[in-house]
């Protein structure tokens, strides 16, 4: 059921349900819909470029306006002209104006906002210069490699603050005023709100505010973060928005800019990049296990350097990497479960080649850019299209191949048509034998997958999964995003209580009746019995 949810006109503050002057769109709790142009009256300095040719072979990074120094860097780096998205929205950002990006995952959405802002650092250097905001912990980290990587020659002071770190050193780099602080929502929050004297103050000279994956930035479960977050902020920063994907409140944001907004779209809706091969694999659900251990013992016929493997929850990664450990592969896990450091050794291994395959829930399905990865795996079907659209989008990027092949059960049928629908494209099916899978492991797998269990009892998991459960819904209590149980007891509807009563009198019947047969007690005694 969708809701009427109101826009803040004050960009780039965003849903409220309170009334007052404010411009209302309809969206689904998860996944937005387009908004129409009679929802909201478009200013006049709002531009959008949808569908623009190609770069040019003979534009540079100098045609961009960029310092001699930032040519330098993207030359020693390996870049060797810009991207559409670089052509685009470089030379609006060094104007100064609102700008928001959608292009598809690896087309270096990174380096259109990241190698600007350093362009104007370098002409007045202070810190903070500019406060990145982005999902994930594995994301903030990638986003600080790329920042030291661009900003080599100046010096760069970069701080990552995020979930799972010591609270005390983050605060403490944050008075320091790095240049740049790269964040997720949650951990600024509580630091703002725990030194409210000098956290705020560090932000109060900001340019730039910069929302990576923007559309799950401005999802609803993030709303109280950003509140605070745009608090800390001057009214005269430039607020830069870049997703793979278009939701309804991004381009509602954008529209509502008072800062020359401009709006580069490299496509319209959900789009997969030509050089990926989409595939499928239709099995039943209970070997699902025997399946990826034959694609996996085929990786190297398929000329797979290393493989993602995406399940939807964090029990399931945990089981599958501990049963793939079994089988003696080389594998690293990646989910909310595990504490910071051991996601960013997982990572890391995975990233610098010790081990192949990476098993992740979505924490991991957002933006991390692994050249090696030649392999998208869905174990498990993704509820919505746009988690789809992510999750393959780490393999065929910066132009090179890739394959995604996806496990399909009877009950996943339907998301994937609506991930077909949305895609514009049809999977293939890929090809194998199910006697030959069948024989070679299914013995193995069901014994490796008992001998997972266990550990994962002994390691006691379940606890820690409880504990979790609890801290979220903590979470979302406080932000009243949780609804509240009624107390009362339903009354009993009398169909049902009259069916309870009959099936007390049957079974008062029946005990008699044994008693009777058995114990050879006179009926007189019964009859007694019944009457009292």
């Amino acid at each position: 059921m969708e809701e009427d949810i109101e826009v803040d006109k004050n960009f780039p503050l965003f849903y409220r349900k309170s009334s007052g002057d404010a411009t209302k769109i309809s969206r689904h709790p998860k996944r937005s819909s387009p908004v129409t142009a009679a929802a909201v009256e478009t200013p006049k300095s709002f531009e959008k470029e949808l569908n623009p040719d190609p770069t040019p072979t003979h534009l540079t990074f100098s045609d961009l306006g960029l310092a001699e120094w930032v040519v330098k860097t993207c030359k020693e780096l390996g870049m060797k002209r810009p991207t559409p998205v670089q052509q685009h929205c470089v030379p609006r950002i060094l104007s100064g104006q609102d700008v928001m990006g959608l292009a598809q995952t690896g087309s270096g959405k990174t380096a259109a906002f990241a190698l600007p802002i350093l362009h104007r650092l370098a002409k007045d250097p202070y810190g903070v210069f500019a406060l990145v905001v982005t999902p994930t912990r594995e994301l903030a980290y990638q986003l600080a490699e790329q920042f030291r990587a661009f900003g080599s020659g100046l010096g760069l002071r970069v701080a990552v603050v995020v979930g799972g770190m010591d609270m005390i050193n983050q605060a403490q780099a944050l008075i320091q005023r790095p240049h740049v602080v790269i964040t997720t929502p949650g951990r600024i929050k509580v630091l703002i709100e725990q030194n409210p004297e000098d956290i705020p103050a560090v932000f109060s000279k900001t340019k730039f505010l910069v929302l990576d994956e923007a559309d799950r930035v401005l999802g609803v479960n993030f709303e109280a973060e950003l509140r605070v977050i745009f608090q800390c902020l001057p009214k005269n920063r430039q607020t830069l928005l870049f997703s793979a994907t278009m939701t309804s409140n991004l381009q509602t944001l954008l529209e509502l800019s008072a800062n020359k907004a401009y709006f580069y779209a490299a496509y319209e809706g959900f789009k997969t990049v030509e050089s990926l091969r989409q595939q499928y694999l239709y099995i039943p659900k209970n070997v699902k296990d025997v399946y990826l251990i034959h694609i996996l013992n085929k990786m190297e016929k398929l000329s797979v350097r290393s493989a993602i493997i995406f399940v939807s929850t964090c029990r399931s990664c945990e089981l599958l990497s501990l049963l793939l450990e079994q089988l003696e592969f080389e594998v690293a896990a990646l989910h909310s479960f595990k504490s910071q450091s051991s996601r960013l050794s997982a990572l890391h291994k995975f990233k610098s080649g010790r081990v192949p395959l990476l098993i992740a829930t979505d924490v991991a399905n957002r933006g991390l850019d692994i050249p090696t990865v030649d392999l998208v795996l869905n174990y498990d079907i993704p509820r919505y299209p746009e988690d789809y659209v992510h999750r393959v989008g780490r393999t065929a990027r910066a132009g090179r191949g890739g394959l995604a092949l996806s496990f399909i059960t009877p009950n996943d049928v339907n998301l994937v048509h609506e991930i077909e629908a949305v895609i514009e494209k049809q999977l293939e099916e890929f090809e194998c034998k199910e006697e030959e899978v069948l024989k070679d492991n299914i013995t193995k797998v069901y014994k490796a997958r008992r001998v997972a269990t266990m550990r994962m009892m002994d390691d006691g998991f379940d606890e820690k999964a409880m504990e979790r459960k609890a801290q979220k819904l903590k979470s979302l209590a406080d932000k009243g995003l949780l609804k509240k149980k009624s107390k009362k007891r339903k009354r009993e509807k009398p169909s049902q209580v009259l069916q309870d009563s009959s099936m007390f009198t049957f079974f008062l019947y029946l005990s008699l009746f044994l008693l009777v047969r058995v114990c050879f007690i006179p009926p007189i005694f019964v009859s007694q019995i019944w009457n009292f």
